[in-house]
C-alpha cells in the first residue's frame, strides 16, 4: 500500500499502543505458568500474533475475554508426547525467534523456525556459538533453521553488544532447567534496560534472577513459573513518534504512558528536551536504537548538527536503519551524513517532501509520516502497510489528529 499526505499539523490526544517489548514477555510467561494468567491491554501487532502462534504449537491455550484482555493457560505442565519438533512461524519478529529458541530447547528439546524478510539474516551466532560447546545441532537451511538438543543448566557465555534479546531468551528458559545457571556477558551488556524490563517479568511470576556486576552476569535459579494478572503499559517506542510530532509543532497530549517504566526507550523525553536546545547535540544510542528515525526526523529541522552514535546494530533490523533512515530523510530534502555506527543530522530551516521507500520497515514508514507534517509539499510513501508489525492503527490514529491520508 502506497500513501501520499498532505503536509498538516496534528492536534488532538492520543493514547499509545501496548508496548511490544513487554507484551512478548508477558505472554511467553503466562506460557510457561502452571495456572491460567490474565493479561489486559493487549492488541495483536504482527510480531504479537508471531509470539502467540509458536506458543499455540507448544499446546498453550488461551482465549479472549474482551476486545484486548488474554486469559493463557500455560503449557508448562504437559509432558512432550509429539513425534518431531514443533514448526514455529516467527513471521518478521525477531523477539520471537531470540525469544524462543532456548525455550524451544528446554521445552521439546528443539524446534524448526521460520520467518519471512530478513529476519534469517539477523544475527544468531551468539547461540550458535554456545551449541557448538553443548553439541546441540543448528543448520539454517532456505530459510527454515532447525535447532536440536538438550539445554544443560550451567555457564553461558556470550557477547553483549550484538541483542539484549539473546538473554531475554536465556533468562526466560533457564529457570525450566533443574539446576541454577549462570549468563554472562563477555563485553559490556548494550540495551540493559531490556534486560532489567525481562528481570521485573520474572519476579513477578516468580522467578528469581540477580545481576551480579562482579560477574558483569546473571544469577538463574530452577523454578515454577505462578500465574498473574497484568496490564500492558503503553509503548514508548510508538509514543516516540508522537513526541517527534510534538517537536515539528503539532498540538499533541500523550495519554496511559507510566512515567516510571522499565522500559528504556523512555528517554524520548530527555533526548526531545536536548533536541529542543540549539547548537551541536550528541545523543548515545547504545541502550535505546529503536528511537533513532524519530529521533532524527526531530533532529532534521532543529537549529544545530545532532551526531547519533553507538547504533552499529541497526545495519541488523528489518532494514539497515542508518542506511534507511538517511535516505528517508534525504528524499525529504534533510540533510544527512551515515557513519560506520550512527548518523549525523544537520538542521535544515524547511523539508520540501518527496517519496519515501518505507524498506519494508514499520520504524521508517511512521517516521517519514511524522516528517511529512512538517513538510512544504506533499509527501509519498511506499509500503505504508509496514506498520501492522507493531503499530496497526497507526494510520486509524494519524488521520484522527487531522493528518491527510490518501491511499494511491
Amino acid at each position: 500500500m502506497d500513501v501520499q499526505i498532505t503536509p498538516r499539523r496534528l492536534s488532538g490526544v492520543v493514547t499509545p499502543p501496548p508496548s511490544k517489548s513487554l507484551a512478548h514477555r508477558w505472554i511467553l510467561a503466562a506460557s510457561l505458568a502452571a495456572g491460567v494468567s490474565t493479561i489486559h491491554n493487549l492488541t495483536l501487532s504482527e510480531d504479537i500474533e508471531a509470539t502467540l502462534r509458536c506458543m499455540a504449537d507448544f499446546r498453550c491455550q488461551w482465549e479472549w475475554q474482551d476486545e484486548n484482555t488474554l486469559k493463557v493457560q500455560g503449557c508448562i505442565s504437559r509432558e512432550r508426547d509429539r513425534n518431531g519438533l514443533p514448526r514455529l512461524d516467527c513471521g518478521e519478529s525477531g523477539s520471537t525467534l531470540r525469544f524462543l529458541i532456548p525455550i524451544a530447547l528446554a521445552l521439546e528439546g528443539g524446534g524448526a523456525f521460520t520467518g519471512r524478510g530478513r529476519l534469517m539474516e539477523r544475527p544468531l551466532d551468539p547461540y550458535f556459538q554456545i551449541f557448538d560447546r553443548q553439541g546441540i545441532s543448528h543448520r539454517l537451511e532456505e530459510n527454515l533453521l532447525t535447532i536440536e538438543g538438550d539445554l544443560w543448566p550451567g555457564e553461558y557465555r556470550l557477547p553483549g553488544n550484538v541483542s539484549s534479546q539473546f538473554f531475554t531468551g536465556l533468562l526466560m528458559a533457564l529457570p525450566l532447567l533443574d539446576g541454577p545457571s549462570v549468563v554472562i556477558s563477555t563485553t559490556k551488556l548494550e540495551s540493559a534496560s531490556y534486560t532489567s524490563m525481562t528481570m521485573g517479568v520474572l519476579a513477578r511470576c516468580g522467578i528469581h534472577v540477580r545481576w551480579s556486576p562482579a560477574l558483569n552476569g546473571f544469577g538463574v535459579e530452577p523454578g515454577v513459573y505462578s500465574p498473574f494478572e497484568e496490564t500492558v503499559e503503553a509503548d514508548w517506542s510508538q509514543a516516540a513518534f508522537w513526541y517527534a510530532a510534538i517537536a515539528l509543532g503539532s498540538n499533541l497530549r500523550l495519554r496511559g504512558l507510566k512515567g516510571q517504566s522499565s522500559q528504556g526507550d523512555a528517554a524520548v523525553v530527555s533526548h526531545s528536551k536536548k533536541l529542543a536546545l540549539t547548537g551541536e547535540v550528541r545523543i548515545n544510542l547504545s541502550d535505546c536504537p529503536d528511537l533513532l528515525p524519530p529521533l532524527a526526523v526531530m533532529a532534521a529541522v532543529r537549529r544545530g548538527t545532532t551526531r547519533f552514535t553507538h547504533a552499529a546494530r541497526l545495519r541488523l533490523k528489518e532494514s539497515d536503519r542508518l542506511a534507511t533512515v538517511s535516505r528517508m530523510l534525504k528524499a525529504l530534502g534533510g540533510a544527512v551524513s551515515e557513519e560506520e555506527d550512527g548518523l549525523t543530522v544537520y538542521g535544515v530551516s524547511t523539508l520540501p517532501g518527496g517519496v519515501v521507500d518505507g524498506a519494508n520497515d514499520h520504524r521508517i514508514v511512521m517516521a517519514a509520516a511524522i516528517a511529512a507534517s512538517r513538510c512544504q509539499g506533499p509527501v509519498v510513501i511506499r509500503g505504508a502497510e509496514a506498520v501492522k508489525k507493531s503499530y496497526p492503527n497507526f494510520w486509524r490514529d494519524y488521520e484522527e489528529l487531522g493528518g491527510a491520508v490518501h491511499v494511491l
